[in-house]
């Protein structure tokens, strides 16, 4: 069994991502800053190789977010979000999740954390684009199922107001 000190490490995901997929996120991190056509290439198969583990989602969507393929992060965010909500067992959408928000726990686990989080990304991407209006809705959303703000989406939303000033 291989193992991987903390000090080969550049990047920590959760503590239950499997090993092989946990080298080739490393992998990709360490690559991202010098050959980014590697890097997504890593980043790729550590997601071909695990579909449902949802930290595969986050760095791919984070990786394409910083190279500006915008398009791509939000695609990305998009399955992460069907991914997250498949294994939480609740809908998909924002919209008709946030009518029903009592009937979830969205606080229960990190497959719940990871929708929230990720859909203050998609709200973010939204906003990059240039789409204020529609960051602006799943911000509301988000608000709505995440009054804790737990995922950190005051944030956003004072980026959206100040981007209306």
């Amino acid at each position: 069994m291989a193992t991987v000190s903390l000090l080969d490490e550049r990047v920590l995901f959760s503590p239950d991502i499997p090993v092989e997929v946990n080298q080739l996120l490393q992998a990709a991190v360490a690559a991202s800053q010098r050959d980014q056509k590697r890097a997504e290439s890593l980043f790729l198969q550590a997601q071909t190789l695990d579909q449902r583990c949802l930290q595969t989602y986050f760095a791919l969507y984070k990786f394409y977010f910083f190279q500006k393929r915008l398009a791509d992060a939000e695609r990305i965010v998009l399955a992460g979000l069907e991914e997250s909500a498949s294994q939480g067992g609740f809908p998909n959408d924002y919209r008709r999740l946030a009518q029903n928000g009592q009937k979830w726990d969205l606080y229960a686990n990190e497959t719940t954390l990871f929708y929230l989080y990720t859909l203050k990304a998609l709200a973010f991407i939204k906003l990059r684009q240039g789409y204020d209006i529609d960051a602006k809705l799943v911000l509301s959303h988000l608000k709505q199922l995440d009054p804790k703000d737990l995922s950190g989406a005051s944030v956003i939303m004072d980026l959206a107001s100040g981007a209306a000033d």
